[in-house]
């Protein structure tokens, strides 16, 4: 393992310069301040710009962050839309994201949602408050274990039980949200504190993100060993994103001559029209890219843990030489032991190694050259055979005409543009938008996924975190019919809010995934499949959205110009798309080995 990491730099998580945070709520006398007004100034001075939740009995937190300039407040329906929408907010802000509950049902109701945000290694700050001390044990009304319940979701928990922990315990709660590995931290806040005065506020600068490189040694040896590779590939992961380390990334692949793969949370990290992206890895691999990572004598991950999701169908990594980076120590011998450990921020160790490598690249030799020459023809053929429309005689072709879900992901493209926010549910159809080059994105695109908890309903209030966090850019979801109706109820406050969001969803009358499964192991599908009518367009249009359901490509195109239109006056157009059993996810097919059944797609 590597000695202690370098410090290098620190970033702010907001420009320098940016705006001053008042020392009272606008409107405020001092003797007017709360404690709940402290804490939302605190966080403000600390860099989040965003506190999500529902509203308590007595004002709160979310009442406090109104007053204070720069802080956004998101009022949701559901505090596991809450959860989800602070994923969605900080992946396109940059910024941790507050959620905000009380003890009982409240906190519990927020724990799925939180659940993914752990897996994600996204940076959010849960506040809660705990029942006052003489109802502990005692039968305290909504009296919760919070700790005890979130524990191993978090990365920290505290209990603040004296005023004068306030401002560090939340300013702590950022700094641990944001740094090392990014995730979740809890900060209950005791009854007592919040009817007592006030603690004094004292602006602060914002909460950096550190920045370290990685030990100089054993970047050398890496480096040797990437170096002498024949057939190196990159894996970059959502550790990437935060570290900005796209550049970086891009000319270290290109030093060595190497195809990049993404994992679901980091792809946008590289544009995957660079002549050396290949699209998503494991499950999400679509051939023949796959021959690749199976021929790889060595691989370079960076920022990811490598899930198991990463590694599906990709045998060949438990014997191939690796060299992982990640800025948390724990990601390392998880997975996959591995030949060089390298721990340090994801950009700054990817420039380390670039140049190690710049003055003799590996790239640039006649192996390099040919090792170039390999990776476009396989790029060539990823494009020949998944974007090429299917003839009219094919057997792959629908049945009765229609969209296929590849089709309609390419139309969807077509319509957006690469540099679009997608998010992504993980249903069996709309995985098809996972395939490079069904759907391509671009390096200043937004890329919200779920974790590997792959929660369903995850998509559309990580949607509207999404769209509040940048409303001027173009937000996308792609579901299943079933994921939408369990996300709906993040559906008023996207109208609240007046956020465009483009919806296409993938409908095959049911849950599809377990359908699938059940169909592998010859098992009774029936409990899959929905009987009643589906209530989400009337939903959709009694908020004032617009609702199409598309059966040919000219339908989408025609109904995605209208979308376009829609979007510019902050409504949402839920597109429905048909789509068959048979219409199975390359990755999924090669991974389970199935022979495609006829009508089913390319």
């Amino acid at each position: 393992m590597n000695p202690r990491p370098r410090p290098v730099r620190e970033s702010p998580l907001r420009p320098a310069g940016g705006r001053t945070i008042p020392t009272t709520p606008r409107g405020a006398a001092v003797s007017d301040i709360r404690p709940w007004h402290v804490a939302a100034l605190t966080l403000a001075d600390a860099g989040c710009d965003v506190v999500v939740g529902l509203p308590s009995d007595e004002p709160g937190l979310m009442d406090a962050a109104r007053s204070v300039p720069g802080l956004r407040v998101l009022r949701v329906r559901d505090q596991r839309a809450g959860a989800c929408a602070v994923i969605g907010h900080a992946a396109v802000s940059g910024r941790p994201a507050v959620l905000a509950v009380t003890s009982g049902p409240s906190f519990a109701n927020a724990l799925t949602g939180l659940l993914e945000a752990s897996s994600l290694g996204a940076p959010v700050v849960v506040v809660t408050t705990r029942v006052p001390v003489l109802g502990i044990g005692r039968g305290g009304f909504q009296h919760t274990d919070q700790a005890a319940m979130a524990g191993p979701l978090t990365k920290w928990n505290v209990l603040v039980e004296d005023p004068r922990q306030l401002t560090w315990a939340l300013r702590r709660a950022v700094h641990l949200a944001v740094n090392g590995g990014p995730g979740v931290v809890l900060v209950e806040i005791a009854d007592e504190v919040l009817r007592g005065p006030a603690p004094e506020h004292r602006p602060a600068r914002p909460v950096r993100r550190l920045r370290c490189a990685a030990d100089s040694e054993e970047v050398r040896r890496a480096a040797r060993l990437l170096a002498a590779a024949r057939r190196p590939v990159v894996v970059a992961g959502g550790g990437c994103k935060p570290a900005g380390a796209g550049p970086a990334l891009r000319r270290l692949a290109e030093l060595l001559g190497a195809p990049v793969f993404t994992t679901a949370a980091g792809r946008g990290v590289l544009d995957e029209e660079h002549p050396l992206a290949c699209g998503l890895v494991g499950l999400y691999t679509t051939p023949p890219a796959d021959g690749l990572l199976a021929e790889a004598d060595a691989v370079l991950a960076i920022g990811s843990r490598l899930e198991e999701t990463a590694r599906m169908g990709w045998d060949a990594l438990a014997e191939t030489t690796l060299v992982h980076v990640d800025i948390d120590p724990a990601a390392f011998f998880t997975a996959l032991e591995p030949e060089v450990a390298l721990l340090g921020d994801a950009a700054v160790v990817a420039g380390q190694l670039a140049a190690e490598l710049q003055a003799d690249p590996p790239a640039a030799t006649e192996a390099g050259a040919a090792r170039l020459a390999e990776v476009a023809s396989v790029r060539a053929q990823m494009h020949t055979r998944h974007l090429a429309p299917a003839a009219p005689d094919d057997p792959d072709a629908p049945d009765g005409g229609g969209l296929t879900a590849p089709e309609a992901l390419r139309l969807l493209q077509e319509a957006v543009g690469r540099d679009a926010t997608l998010v992504q549910e993980n249903g069996l159809h709309d995985m098809w938008a996972y395939h490079h080059p069904v759907v391509s994105v671009g390096a200043r695109a937004r890329v919200i996924t779920p974790g590997e908890q792959t929660m369903v309903g995850f998509g559309l209030p990580a949607a509207v975190g999404a769209a509040l966090a940048d409303p001027s850019r173009r937000t996308v979801l792609v579901c299943g019919d079933g994921a939408l109706e369990m996300g709906l109820a993040a559906l008023p406050t996207a109208v609240e809010e007046g956020l465009g969001l483009t919806v296409l969803v993938l409908d095959n009358g049911g849950y599809g995934w377990p359908r699938f499964v059940r169909a592998e192991e010859g098992a009774p599908d029936t409990l899959t499949r929905f009987t009643a009518p589906a209530h989400t367009a009337a939903a959709v249009r009694a908020l004032g959205g617009r609702t199409a359901r598309c059966t040919s490509a000219e339908d989408l195109a025609n109904a995605l110009d209208d979308a376009a239109k829609t979007h510019a006056e902050g409504r949402v157009t839920v597109l429905t798309v048909p789509v068959r059993d048979a219409d199975v996810p390359v990755g999924v097919r090669r991974v389970f080995a199935t022979t495609p059944p006829a009508g089913a797609a390319a």
